[in-house]
């Protein structure tokens, strides 16, 4: 972690430098599985978390409560099914699942309001090897979410106890493959960290600007984000020439330039300048609309990212030509409520966790197949 922080210390063109001579330079970043996540802070010192779900293969996700007590195991690296690390759950977890495994949560939040979800990281991640006999202290990649909610309450805690497990890359049937993900986590004293894998080392680092896409990894995100310091959602001052007054077009100005496409890159930007400059009036549960209105930029038009042609792109099982935004989501890490949105219903649902069963040692589905409520208005 040290590593990344000496780096993310230096001017944006050395970290650039440094990325380049750890054999990461001629990043590209990759146009699907376009997830984006964000933070916003409410004026009651509280926070909400916030991100979407892209996918081509159908996640069939549902709606989860990991409850206390709730004995977990992981699977080993050579993708035997629970034969990894064993551990129980000690705080309650809200959440949505994946792929029909109910343990697999990429994205969450625990009853101590840490919250974070996995984000996909083709090309980059690289988990870690799993010594022999050191089996039943790894878990798989898919699990690794699961793991951080139900066992830490802090970003402190996470830094601590993270590193002394294994997270291995073995290949998860229902997905077709091994899953490349990198992690977001959020806390409620403030506290944000990204967690990526890279070259079989665990790369733990502070993310002050709560923002997460994709690949390439979080620190050239960093070093990018300095070449849009211009942009402001106040206008720009009037241009004058020989007396001449050239006042802005219309409003918005501030914002030219800001990128409007579906690349990680691009959309890293777009999360980090909407989210900062987001109301800071706003209560985290006034923050939570806020929240899916800054979702709704990054909801993928059907047929604006296809999937190629007899690629594993979206995951092995993918049944569509392009890629949709399934899911957003907003966790609300002051009221402890989680908020969900699907592609077939734009009606808000909540898990609300001091209306849960929080204890009880099990995992417990609700299905997210309800359909939209229509208003019909007449004079």
């Amino acid at each position: 972690m040290e590593r990344w922080i000496r780096r993310l210390r230096r001017p944006a063109h050395s970290l650039v430098a440094a990325l380049a001579a750890a054999g990461l330079g001629g990043l590209t970043a990759s146009p699907l599985r376009a997830c984006t996540s964000f933070v916003l802070r409410g004026s009651d010192g509280g926070r909400v978390y916030a991100r979407t779900m892209e996918f081509g293969q159908p996640l069939n996700s549902q709606a989860v409560l990991i409850q206390r007590g709730t004995p977990l195991r992981g699977n080993g690296p050579d993708g035997g099914q629970g034969n990894g690390l064993a551990w129980t759950s000690r705080y309650a977890v809200v959440g949505l699942n994946a792929l029909g495994l109910k343990d697999v949560v990429p994205d969450g939040m625990n009853e101590k309001g840490l919250a974070g979800g996995l984000l996909y990281f083709a090309g980059y991640a690289k988990f870690q090897t799993v010594p022999p006999g050191q089996t039943q202290r790894s878990i798989n990649s898919a699990q690794l979410l699961t793991y951080v909610l139900t066992n830490f309450a802090s970003i402190a805690e996470v830094k601590r106890g993270l590193p002394k497990i294994l997270v291995n890359g073995a290949s998860v049937p229902a997905f077709g493959g091994p899953l490349p993900i990198h992690m977001t986590l959020h806390d409620r004293s403030g506290q944000s960290l990204s967690v990526e894998y890279i070259d079989g080392v665990l790369n733990l680092m502070d993310n002050p600007t709560g923002t997460y896409t994709n690949d390439p990894p979080f620190p050239y995100h960093l070093a990018a984000a300095g070449n849009y310091a211009n942009l402001s959602a106040m206008p720009p001052p009037e241009m004058r020439i020989n007396g001449l007054a050239l006042p802005p077009a219309s409003t918005g100005a501030g914002l030219h330039g800001l990128p409007g496409d579906f690349l990680a890159t691009s959309r890293f930007i777009r999360a980090l300048t909407l989210s900062r400059f987001a109301p800071t009036n706003l209560s985290s549960q006034q923050q939570v609309g806020t929240a899916f209105r800054i979702l709704g930029q990054f909801d993928l038009p059907p047929g604006s990212v296809q999937l190629p042609p007899g690629g594993a792109f979206g995951g092995a099982g993918a049944t569509s030509t392009y890629e949709i935004t399934e899911w957003s989501v907003a966790a609300d890490q002051q009221n402890l409520v989680y908020y969900i949105q699907t592609y077939d219903n734009p009606d808000l649902r909540s898990l609300r966790f001091d209306r849960l069963p929080l204890d009880g040692g099990t995992i417990q589905v609700m299905a997210l197949d309800q359909r939209p409520q229509i208003t019909e208005l007449s004079p």
